[in-house]
């Protein structure tokens, strides 16, 4: 597998969703131990989800952008089709 190196800085925003979602996980597995509703818990669940998946197309996107601008063309064919294989593994 190809690597894509993103440089840090620019995934600050992800780090930041990826924290919260860490939080309504945690919030999530208390609802479960409370016997909460299911269907509550459903939801809950079902939002954590949709969060991590736009967290994932932002790490995408985000190295698209960053390989689009990569001096080396050959280097960043690769890049681009080893992002295009992880957005498709999100889809």
């Amino acid at each position: 597998m190809e690597r894509v190196n993103i440089p840090q800085g620019e995934l600050a925003d992800v780090v930041k969703r990826l924290r919260r979602i860490e939080g309504q996980i945690g919030g999530i597995v208390k609802m479960i131990e409370d016997g909460r509703d299911c269907s509550a818990v459903v939801t809950q669940l079902a939002a954590a989800s949709k969060a991590l998946s736009k967290a994932g197309f932002a790490v995408v996107s985000t190295g698209m952008r960053h390989c689009s601008t990569t001096e080396d063309a050959e280097a960043r064919e690769l890049d681009l089709r080893e992002l295009e294989r992880l957005f498709l593994s999100l889809a």
